[in-house]
């Protein structure tokens, strides 16, 4: 490779100007102003991989393969591996895992920045510990009839059950009462939170001598309302004493709020060197939290406390760098339990469940996840669930059947009309579901009507992406006379933040509605719902970066619910369409959903699946 080959795989979009500019600022470290082709091709590579989500870059992934063919200027051709380690591992700017070198080098050929790195190592660490660490004083006959109290008594000792009798929510509270980690995986419906308030219920009953510090957290402001709405009303459904309930939480706070955050700063308040003062930490929407912040979460978390994430991790991954939910869980692969939590968990609930295949007796980190299969949501004729199911298990052929046959009445399939054929087809949907919400008498009433329904796009640009659907509504609404767009600030224009703004606590995610305020002599403002169902309101040009939100895409659409959902596919095949996608798209409703599409986009899509490069899976279920 040459210096100028850099320049070369600019132009053709492969690397971004900050894989650029940091690749020659490493090489030239490396090489005392020097460049030095093959560390700069690898600064490069790592740069770019961590901006697509990567942890890391593989280098047996990479090496060898041609990036840019032989034409104007020859082709740019990564060096075999072998003589590729050899050249980095030479190198003063790159160590060994344990180095504070620019870029670090494993025993598996992946290559980090040293940030990224870090992050990894430190989370991986305090992972094996909690699980390493001894199980916590518990109660046995208390929590044994506490179980039964709050889950009822299910099975016997005497009558062991199959794994279809079991009960997985007791099976979840039961891990997390005695372990200081513990995963509760679930789609939508399968009765995390519900879980969960029944697990602070218990901890409560275990520590009755003393108080327990509790937080409730999430990562974006809409799914800390969403858990917060949810503990507070499954709290008062528990079966327990009210001096019990009045010691569960009725708030919760998004992450960075809960670390406290610092403006300007990538830092903490909290964190490894000013722990949090907290006993139990529940986390909802694990799967969008991505690697940096779980790391500084779990770093300012007291080992002895217990930490409970909750989530799906068949979703989506984070925006960010990583796919830490998926990691934990070693998503796609089937573990059982070890011998000695089977039998610690069926001497107190009579469960008999699977364990390791290898028969292994140790206890470790597949004694701390427990996946919650049945949704109370969607019944068995659901089509929801059914063709969600099928998405999530990589069978193309009997998704597209169960979506297309017609069967169900809460999903739909519908062929991709052409784009110029497009505002024509769609007029009626949008005047029907944008119809009412522009109509609304209050403020509280145009946000539940909104919430009724959303276009979900899979990408931003195209005559099928978000940017062009928000503006095509756009059209149909004025032509409907439904909004006027003599200014960008009119009256409903619904809108979406995408930057944090700690000042002003408006958070990436965030939805607003922009509508005249009583109370400033009807001068147009932007109200925002808050966690605790009340209303902020902010001038239009007080806020942060923004977007119209008539349609998002699926990213954006982690941790919300939306009555009905339109799942719009582009008319051709991207590497964003993947099966996670499609189910996280597909499940964000409750009621009804209708995709449109082509089969062989829609099939392309639940064949393939995210591949983020990461060392963390290995670090803690590598034997």
């Amino acid at each position: 490779m040459k210096n100028e080959d850099l320049n070369r795989l600019y132009d053709n979009e492969i690397l971004s100007p900050l894989d650029v500019h940091f690749a020659r600022f490493v090489s030239k470290l490396a090489g005392n102003g020097t460049l030095v082709p093959d560390v700069s091709l690898a600064a490069a590579l790592v740069s770019s991989c961590t901006r697509q989500g990567h942890i890391c870059l593989d280098l047996s992934g990479v090496a060898g393969t041609q990036l840019l063919d032989g034409e104007n200027g020859g082709p740019v051709v990564c060096h075999e591996l072998r003589e590729w380690q050899k050249t980095l591992e030479k190198s003063p700017v790159v160590g060994t895992p344990g180095e504070y070198k620019p870029l670090i080098l494993d025993s598996r050929s992946r290559l980090y920045l040293y940030r990224y790195w870090d992050y990894q190592e430190k989370l991986a660490d305090l992972i094996r510990t909690r699980v390493s660490k001894d199980k916590e004083d518990i109660d046995i006959t208390l929590l044994k009839k506490g179980l039964t109290r709050l889950f009822g008594a299910g099975l016997t000792q005497s009558s062991p059950g199959q794994a279809e009798d079991i009960d997985w929510q007791k099976v979840a509270a039961f891990t997390s009462l005695i372990e200081r980690f513990c995963v509760i995986s679930g789609g939508p419906g399968t009765g995390k939170t519900t879980t969960v308030a029944k697990i602070l219920a218990l901890c409560l009953e275990q520590s009755s001598s003393r108080s327990l510090r509790i937080a409730l957290a999430a990562p974006t402001g809409k799914a800390a309302a969403r858990l917060q709405e949810a503990i507070r009303r499954g709290k008062e459904e528990l079966d327990c004493p009210e001096s019990i309930k009045e010691q569960i939480p009725d708030e919760a706070s998004t992450i960075h709020r809960l670390l406290g955050s610092i403006s300007g700063s990538p830092y903490f308040r909290h964190n490894a060197r000013n722990l949090l003062p907290v006993d139990v930490v529940a986390v909802d929407e694990a799967s969008m939290v991505d690697l940096a912040l779980m790391s500084k979460l779990v770093q300012a978390i007291p080992c002895q406390a217990r930490l409970i994430l909750l989530g799906d991790k068949d979703q989506l991954a984070s925006v960010e760098a990583g796919a830490v939910l998926g990691d934990i869980c070693d998503t796609g692969n089937a573990h059982g339990f070890s011998r000695r939590f089977s039998s610690d968990l069926e001497k107190v609930t009579g469960y008999k469940i699977r364990t390791q295949p290898n028969g292994e007796d140790e206890s470790g980190i597949c004694d701390c996840i427990v996946q919650l299969d049945k949704s109370f949501r969607f019944g068995r004729q659901s089509g929801i669930h059914a063709v969600s199911h099928a998405v999530n298990a990589g069978d193309a052929d009997l998704a597209a059947s169960l979506l297309m046959g017609g069967k169900y009445g809460d999903i739909s399939w519908r062929d991709l009309p052409r784009p110029d054929a497009l505002p024509l087809v769609i007029k009626d949907t949008i005047v029907k579901w944008f119809g009412d919400y522009l109509k609304a008498s209050t403020i509280r009433e145009t946000f539940q009507m909104f919430d009724r329904f959303r276009i979900l796009c899979a990408v931003r640009k195209g005559p099928y992406g978000v940017i062009a659907l928000n503006s095509l509504v756009e059209k149909i609404l004025v032509d409907k006379r439904l909004i006027r767009l003599d200014t960008m600030w009119y009256p409903g224009r619904p809108v979406l933040i995408t930057t944090n703004d700690y000042n002003l606590r408006l958070f990436n995610g965030d939805v607003g509605i922009v509508l005249p305020d009583p109370g400033a002599n009807n001068d147009l403002r932007v109200f925002f719902s808050t966690m605790d169902d009340n209303l902020k309101k902010f001038h239009p040009l007080r806020l942060p970066e923004h977007e119209t939100v008539y349609a998002m895409t699926v990213h954006k659409s982690q941790g919300s619910e939306f009555d009905n959902v339109l799942l719009l596919l582009p008319d051709r095949d991207s590497p964003v369409l993947t099966r996670e996608l499609l189910y996280t798209g597909i499940t964000r409703a409750k009621e009804g959903v209708d995709i449109w599409g082509t089969e062989n986009v829609f099939h392309t899509a639940v064949t393939r699946r995210i591949e983020r490069t990461s060392g963390l899976r290995d670090a803690l279920w590598a034997t």
